[in-house]
């Protein structure tokens, strides 16, 4: 036989193809099916149910894909599936589509949408309100609904006469037009020339819905840290590159307020989405972010960064216009380590038990702020390290007032006090150790009413006392300061005495007392940069050896000592024994008519004797631990210990005090500049909430980058970050590296008429 070539697929030019072996082609009389170009399935014009069941009967034969077949039919999978469950259900004259009828008038008229308002208002349910106007719960919804947006044209007619802020109204028309996450602006030249750059300029695309458009809030509050010009000041530059100095420092104080304060963080973020807001066609990734920061450590200037952004902070005003080098407090903070290297072991007052760490001392202004951070000297104690970090802090403040140093009993030294209080710091510490209780009739009410309004009122006696200074012991030399003494509550049911100690003699016990509590806010700072912004992560892994000549103290020393105190208990136990057996054998026997006992040698020596063999004991401890040295070379006792790289870790640290600060910056506007209502309570939360928002970024007013934020859940929440926004636009902020100023809107939902 003569072989016949097979059949086209489509036997019309116009067909549209159907799967593999199928197509279809339709026009103003009908539609028609090919399979291996024979019709399979035709239908006249209007004859919707045979359009229907040739497309389930293509379904069934699995001609082609549902998603394929509903795309031809203009349908959707969801359909093709639902005819062909009526097709099982009730034949093909289920296919047939209903006649639509005449639609009734609608109940929904002013008047009932009115009176629905007024019933809602009244605290009635939905499903109660429909019952009162005869009408379903879906209609009492809908009407809502109705008079809400009517409520919302209303308020954009009158928003010119009744002086409603720009920011309240809702977004412009031309901002719906922005591109939906368009590509960003290409940066193929810059990158191409990259070892010619100090830093690729920021250029920002057009775009609605921009993943980590809530970030762009945090710029006004990130100048005032004074971060970036800081950095340029120490720094000037980075070598020649794509990602310059300030695009680092941006991009990690961002990642820090969005929750990724690590380098690490950066592979939580998509980089093209996060390069939107930098500016830049995309982020930079950790190896980069780990190369830069590694330069920057190269310098050895981490000290002179912190140190900058002291002098800075310290040079404005707080946020009650108060002098923010007036009050300063220094406390230690112990940074675990648990890695592998060999890093001696310092004792965790939060963890309890010693471990192996680093430990920072660090300086916070009056409200808990960030300010200064020096590493301390591996054994250190907080006596010694302020001594050592007053010089560094008279070069921050950079006059020579005096100021108050609040710290807690781990600084206590009078010799210290005294020094201090030569160098022109004032000194604002708890009392350490026992001493005699103050006379209760010394007490006296004193009360205190801070910036917020707030008045408390405490028991105090306030006196004068001798320190003995423990260097000059032998000539009774002492230091005279003022005491603050409290009587205080004990878990038992008792009372019991604290005393304050100060160099200040001007400022009011209350104020003192207040003071003194106050320094709690620096241990919330520990706890919230824990938390939030990985204070205590290390950054960098690298380490040194550490000097081996250095003298550290001799664990024997403290075991020998131990032994000597138990000693002296064992004496003092004995003297009591003793004492007790002598008095019974000069004691006449009971009954007994002799007035006189006699006391023989053997009988003395008898009861002395428990008494002479602790002596002995206790002699033979003291030599033995007057023998042992107070200290040795750390080569001796520890060989190979090592000590964490500091300079990198310096740098990650003044990133996140500007982090902290922009945050405690924001968090403070919300609560003063906003109505919202529970501010006090979720400043921080709604803060956090606004950096993680999606938003529009538009480029069109000249000399402008406005930033429009979209809907927050609540109506509060978008008020609150409305009228935020209309207190940042006004601080005239501008981008760093660019001449644009930033602008700050919202997106405003239909005002809610029922809370």
């Amino acid at each position: 036989m003569t072989a016949q070539p097979p059949l086209p697929v489509a036997m019309a030019l116009d067909a549209v193809p159907l799967g593999l072996a199928g197509s279809m082609v339709k026009d103003g009389t009908g539609g028609a099916v090919y399979l291996h170009g024979q019709v399979a399935f035709s239908w006249d014009a209007g004859d919707e149910a045979g359009r229907r069941w040739a497309a389930v009967k293509l379904a069934a034969m699995k001609a082609a894909g549902v998603g394929e077949i509903a795309a031809v039919f203009d349908v959707t999978p969801s359909t093709v599936w639902l005819w062909k469950q009526l097709l099982a259900e009730g034949g093909i004259v289920a296919l047939v589509p209903e006649k639509k009828g005449p639609k009734k008038a609608s109940r929904l008229t002013d008047t009932v949408i009115t009176r629905i308002v007024e019933l809602r208002r009244s605290g009635l349910s939905q499903q109660a309100v429909g019952n009162a106007v005869g009408v379903s719960e879906f209609s009492v919804r809908r009407a809502l609904k109705i008079a809400a947006e009517q409520a919302t044209t209303d308020a954009a007619e009158t928003t010119a006469t009744e002086g409603v802020p720009e920011v309240l109204e809702p977004a412009p028309a031309q901002q719906f037009e922005l591109p939906l996450l368009p590509a960003p602006a290409p940066r193929t030249a810059e990158r191409a020339a990259a070892g010619l750059l100090e830093g690729a300029a920021p250029v920002f695309s057009r775009s609605a819905h921009g993943r980590h458009a809530g970030l762009f809030l945090a710029f006004p509050a990130l100048e005032t840290t004074g971060l970036l010009a800081c950095a340029r000041q120490v720094y000037g530059a980075l070598p020649n590159g794509f990602y310059g100095l300030e695009t680092i420092l941006i991009d990690s104080v961002l990642r820090a307020l969005a929750g990724e304060a690590r380098a690490e963080g950066a592979t939580r973020f998509d980089p093209v989405e996060l390069g939107r807001v930098l500016g830049l066609d995309r982020a930079p990734e950790v190896k980069t972010i780990r190369r830069r920061i590694s330069q920057l450590a190269e310098t050895g200037k981490a000290g002179e960064l912190i140190t900058a952004l002291a002098k800075h902070h310290l040079a404005g005003t707080g946020p009650d216009g108060g002098n923010l080098a007036a009050i300063l407090y220094v406390d230690g903070h112990v940074r675990a380590y648990q890695g592998t290297k060999k890093v001696g072991k310092i004792y965790s007052t939060r963890l309890k038990f010693p471990v192996p760490a680093t430990e920072e001392t660090w300086v916070t202004d009056a409200h808990g702020a960030p300010v200064f951070v020096v590493m301390a000297a591996p054994g250190a104690s907080l006596a010694a390290e302020l001594r050592d970090l007053l010089p560094e802090l008279r070069t921050a403040i950079g006059d020579e007032r005096r100021v108050l140093v609040g710290f807690d009993r781990g600084g206590w030294s009078p010799a210290l006090f005294k020094h201090m209080d030569a160098a022109g710091f004032d000194v604002l510490s708890w009392r350490k150790g026992t001493t005699k209780d103050i006379e209760e009739k010394l007490f006296t009410v004193v009360s205190h009413t801070d910036a917020h309004g707030q008045t408390r009122k405490w028991s105090v006696a306030d006196t004068l006392v001798d320190l003995p200074l423990a260097t000059t012991k032998k000539t009774g030399e002492v230091f005279n300061i003022r005491q603050i003494s409290r009587i205080v509550g004990t878990t038992g049911g008792g009372t019991r005495q604290i005393h304050i100690l100060t160099t200040d003699r001007d400022l009011s016990a209350g104020e003192l007392v207040y003071r003194m509590g106050n320094r709690w806010r620096q241990e919330n700072q520990f706890r919230y940069a824990r938390m939030h912004f990985e204070l205590d992560s290390h950054d960098s892994y690298s380490s040194s050896d550490d000097n081996e000549d250095r003298m550290v103290p001799n664990p024997a020393k403290a075991k020998a000592y131990q032994k000597v105190v138990a000693a002296r208990n064992a004496h003092a136990e004995a003297a009591a024994i003793a004492e007790t057996n002598l008095m019974a054998l000069k004691s006449p026997a009971e009954g007994s008519k002799e007035l006189l006992v006699t006391v023989t040698s053997a009988m003395h020596n008898q009861a002395m004797a428990p008494l002479w063999e602790a002596e002995n004991t206790l002699i033979a401890a003291e030599k033995a631990h007057k023998k042992i040295p107070a200290k040795l070379r750390l080569g001796e006792l520890n060989p190979g210990q090592q000590v964490l790289d500091t300079e990198t870790k310096m740098i990650h640290t003044g990133i996140r005090m500007a982090a902290y600060n922009t945050a405690m910056t924001i968090a403070r506007e919300i609560r003063t500049n906003t109505g919202y209502r529970r501010a006090n309570q979720e400043a921080h939360a709604l803060m956090r909430q606004m950096f993680n928002q999606t938003g529009d970024i538009d480029t069109t007013e000249p000399g402008h980058l406005t930033i429009t934020l979209d809907p927050l859940p609540t109506t509060a929440k978008t008020v609150a970050a409305a009228e935020l926004c209309a207190h940042l636009t006004s601080t005239k902020t501008r981008y760093p590296g660019t001449s644009l100023i930033l602008k700050y809107a919202i997106k405003t939902k239909a005002p809610a008429l029922i809370n």
